[in-house]
């Protein structure tokens, strides 16, 4: 959709180009989300592509590359890391979770062309309660980096950012930096479900299970809840346990691509293949989300 109410476009080099961000001028990255839909209040943009951001920087024990000053063991994203760039990432050693990567990617609603410009930080900061990126961020317990217009920095779980539908931390003037995975949570095993109206359609519901080397449990629910939802444990529970666990959840939300109730439901059962799913594979089994990525979506 064309913004015939923008002016100028600012290429940013460095930090101090931000500046020019406020209530009429936001920031441009992949612009999917951008111009999806009219943006009459708007009269500029400021491309951050520009800035040069590594895409994805891999962060060893003994060291390595460094981007943003995340200098813990695991993967940096850039938010201007495109979806198709992201989907690219070769595994490396000991990342039983890297499945996890491509599935979340294949639940973006859009085509090959929207990958190849659509980012992952723009994903995030569109909050949709679907956002792909926001349900691989949470489950992998990623940390953001806010770049806050007073010029200081913050971070923050992923599972936090996300505030409501289309509704995050976020100021005026505030920029999304990057998405840090630490390596603990690339090294567990994972288990991947979605479940849509249409084959094709966007995500009714998203849960991610995660078991740790330590044992411990996470549940992520999103896209049938207005935020992300984690259910924690220090092992894995009993079928009762997590059933009772879903049933507390308190923020699913009604929209064209499903109602409430049929979003609590579905999760349940979603919730409980999961759990069974962690509880019987063993280490050295096929990797959990081997399986055809359209294989949790049902209709």
């Amino acid at each position: 959709m064309d913004l015939n109410t923008v002016l100028t476009i600012t290429s940013a080099r460095h930090r101090d180009d931000l500046a020019h961000l406020g209530t009429q001028v936001a920031p441009l990255a992949g612009g999917s989300d951008l111009f999806a839909d009219p943006q009459t209040h708007l009269t500029g943009l400021v491309d951050l592509q520009t800035l040069g951001w590594p895409a994805l920087t891999l962060t060893t024990d003994a060291g390595g590359p460094v981007t943003a000053s995340d200098t813990t063991p695991g993967l940096t994203i850039a938010a201007t890391c495109t979806i198709a760039e992201l989907s690219r990432l070769e595994a490396a050693p000991g990342w039983t979770a890297h499945p996890l990567l491509h599935q979340c990617c294949t639940a973006l609603y859009g085509s090959f062309k929207i990958w190849n410009v659509a980012t992952v930080g723009g994903n995030l900061c569109a909050s949709l309660p679907a956002g792909p990126m926001t349900s691989l961020a949470a489950a992998l317990d990623a940390e953001v980096l806010i770049w806050r217009r007073d010029g200081s920095d913050e971070r923050m779980p992923a599972a936090a950012f996300v505030t409501g539908n289309t509704t995050n931390v976020l100021g005026t003037g505030d920029v999304l930096r990057s998405i840090h995975v630490p390596a603990s949570s690339l090294a567990a095993r994972t288990a991947y479900r979605k479940i849509a109206l249409s084959p094709l359609g966007r995500s009714g519901a998203v849960l991610i299970g995660r078991l740790d080397l330590d044992s411990g449990f996470v549940l992520t629910v999103t896209a049938g809840t207005v935020r992300p939802v984690q259910l924690r444990h220090d092992s894995l529970p009993d079928a009762a346990t997590l059933a009772r666990d879903i049933a507390a959840i308190d923020c699913w939300f009604t929209d064209a691509h499903g109602a409430a109730d049929w979003r609590r439901a579905v999760s349940g059962v979603l919730a409980e293949e999961i759990r069974a799913e962690l509880d019987n594979a063993e280490p050295g089994d096929a990797e959990p989300g081997d399986a055809e990525p359209a294989q949790g979506d049902r209709s």
